[in-house]
């Protein structure tokens, strides 16, 4: 299973650099003036970017996975 990486809307983004200083993995950086997951190996899906992105450019989805009756 491919590991979680929050998702980026590069057209809200507004190149703040916000999440790229409060990120505590330094796993995002600006990369053409955008937000880029440019370390996906130290993302701790965490989810501190989505909370405080002024934007909304960034959003962490997830999957609910039930646990079979035993």
């Amino acid at each position: 299973m491919k590991a979680a990486i929050p998702e980026i809307d590069e057209e809200k983004c507004t190149g703040c650099g916000d999440c790229v200083t409060r990120c505590p993995t330094g796993a995002v950086e600006l990369v053409g003036g955008k937000v880029a997951i440019v370390r996906p190996d130290a993302c701790s899906y965490c989810a501190e970017c989505e909370a405080l992105c002024p934007s909304h450019a960034i959003q962490c989805p997830f999957e609910i996975v039930l646990k079979p009756e035993s």
